[in-house]
């Protein structure tokens, strides 16, 4: 029912609907020759600012007033229409924005609160990893207040990772003390070429963290002979190897019998010269060099590999060579 009106009024109803803009108006119209006025509501119901409506009041006692009512409607629904059509191109706008968001060259990751600004071929370079399928689409993402791509990891650490996907290789400052933290950051992101540098960098900071130690033991008699120990295998190895290019025959390789383990070589087999220089002999009596010759070179070889000297020299043996016991730390 209308206000104002009962139902003894000479009157009628008529509806004006718009499909286009979901606008719809009612017009309770007076018999004409009165004078009451006219109620014209307007509703509009599906219209993206919620559901309202304007109450008219329009006076007419005559077919023109009934056709100037017509012409107001069709002013105010035009009005309507004009600010939904202004309203869908703005939303039309920001669904456009999304969706090409996907293929937009620079992006913005918010990961634990630090902003990070890359290009998107630098996310994408490696298949399967998070990054790369975080910003392809391939799985859900979460974006911030924003609308940058969050992600709820350690934000300093991210540093590392995209210098990575920048550089293609594992750099980092001097110093660094997070390789376990950042192999656990590489893992979450899948970043297998990551994942693998990270191992051999902390195998290699283990082995450098441990002390190598060198001992040279010339005990100057047959029983016991020259000793060379060393924790690393790779310096015996590398005696060994000078050993055979010094020697004064050629050897196909180091000899067995000299060897203990792969951390000492003993030279017990010698003979003293006329001029009381000791001849190293293999079994066979082939000779080798002489055990001057063997601390000599492994002592230059402890030296110009960084090792320091512990040993007290005993100014009375004349000279490095001559000492009985010697002692390195690297």
């Amino acid at each position: 029912s209308t206000p104002g009106y009962s139902e003894s009024h000479c009157h009628h109803i008529s509806a004006i609907i718009s499909s286009s803009s979901a606008f719809i108006s009612f017009a309770v119209q007076p018999c004409l020759g009165t004078s009451q006025p006219l109620q014209l509501y307007i509703f509009i119901g599906c219209n993206r600012n919620g559901l309202c409506f304007q109450k008219v009041n329009f006076f007419t006692t005559s077919k023109s007033g009934t056709a100037q009512l017509n012409a107001k409607v069709s002013r105010m629904e035009g009005k309507i229409n004009k600010k939904e059509t202004h309203d869908e191109g703005k939303s039309n706008n920001t669904e456009n924005y999304l969706q090409t968001g996907k293929n937009c060259k620079v992006i913005t990751i918010n990961v634990g609160g630090h902003l990070y600004t890359t290009q998107r071929h630098t996310l994408t370079q490696f298949v399967d990893s998070l990054p790369e399928a975080l910003v392809s689409g391939k799985i859900q993402n979460t974006v911030d207040a924003d609308g940058n791509y969050f992600i709820d990891r350690d934000g300093l650490l991210f540093r590392h990772v995209l210098n990575f996907l920048r550089n293609g290789e594992l750099l980092l400052p001097e110093g660094f003390q997070e390789i376990r933290l950042l192999a656990k950051e590489a893992e979450f992101y899948q970043i297998k070429p990551l994942i693998e540098a990270l191992k051999t960098k902390s195998a290699n900071m283990q082995t450098a963290s441990e002390a190598t130690f060198l001992e040279i033991i010339d005990s100057h008699d047959r029983s016991h002979g020259l000793k060379i120990y060393c924790n690393s295998s790779d310096f015996i190895a590398r005696i060994k190897s000078r050993i055979i290019q010094v020697s004064k025959s050629r050897l196909d390789g180091f000899p067995e019998e000299f060897v203990v383990s792969s951390h000492v070589i003993k030279f017990k087999f010698f003979i003293k010269s006329e001029s009381g220089a000791r001849l190293v002999l293999k079994e066979d009596n082939t000779f080798v060099c002489t055990l001057e010759t063997l601390k000599f070179e492994a002592i230059m070889m402890a030296l110009k590999s960084d090792f320091k000297l512990l040993t007290s020299l005993d100014s009375s043996k004349g000279s490095i060579v001559q000492s009985d016991a010697l002692h390195f730390l690297k």
